[in-house]
């Protein structure tokens, strides 16, 4: 559960420095590529709060008290949002290092804690296969929004 709430943090940053780009008249940034960003992290959120629910639910934690942890690991995300946007305002120089630490992070968490996870229960074609697609609709709402 910790490892998901951290990650949202840079998701979080990421989607609101997108907005916030835009929102500045940064010249690489429009609300377009805002709008997928923050589509597919949104999109990728719905397997994560089952990630962080499920567990809970297995070890005995009742349903709604599992389904209210899986949404409180996600509500870093708008609060990190309101400090990325605002951050851009008076940053715009290290923009690109803070995109850069986002997309870092983000990459790093997958790599280090989810692949590895996914392949351990057995189900290894599948979770390939989730993977995939998940990189495959992130690639489509890239070309198709911005």
């Amino acid at each position: 559960m910790l490892a998901i709430t951290l990650h949202n943090i840079p998701e979080g940053l990421a989607v609101g420095v997108a907005f916030g780009a835009a929102a500045a008249g940064v010249e690489s940034a429009n609300i377009a590529g805002a709008v997928a960003l923050a589509l597919g992290i949104g999109l990728q959120n719905f397997p994560e709060g089952i990630a962080v629910a499920m567990p809970l639910r297995r070890e005995g934690m009742s349903k709604s008290k599992s389904f209210f942890y899986g949404q409180l690991s996600g509500l870093v995300e708008p609060a990190a949002g309101v400090l990325g946007a605002a951050i851009v305002g008076f940053a715009l120089s290290i923009l690109p290092y803070a995109l850069s630490f986002a997309a870092g992070a983000m990459i790093f968490v997958v790599v280090e804690e989810v692949i590895p996870e996914s392949q351990q229960a057995g189900h290894t074609d599948f979770a390939t296969l989730g993977a995939i697609l998940g990189f495959t609709v992130m690639m489509i709402l890239d070309v198709a929004l911005g």
